[in-house]
């Protein structure tokens, strides 16, 4: 599977939420609402998720592979840092 389009909206704002993603593989899946977070030990992905009657959140789309997930997360940052193409959505 091959990653064939990312676009990133970038969030104003001073939060931990840097940017929502949206990914394309093999120019026929999207998965929207990939998050960029920064986080105490730098910036990463969160996957798109949805809250349970628990309060928990669950993972609605993910990568079975952490080779996987690294390649994907890469990707998507290397994006983000280049500013190629962005929006940014006021929050």
């Amino acid at each position: 599977m091959q990653v064939t389009d990312i676009r990133v909206r970038k969030v104003s704002g001073e939060g931990k939420l840097k940017a929502y993603v949206t990914v394309t593989f093999d120019d026929c899946f999207v998965v929207h609402n990939v998050k960029i977070i920064e986080g105490n030990n730098g910036i990463f992905i969160a996957m798109p998720s949805r809250k349970t009657k628990t309060g928990e959140y669950k993972d609605v789309a993910h990568p079975i592979h952490p080779d996987f997930r690294n390649e994907l997360q890469e990707k998507i940052l290397e994006k983000y840092e280049s500013g190629e193409d962005d929006q940014t959505l006021d929050v």
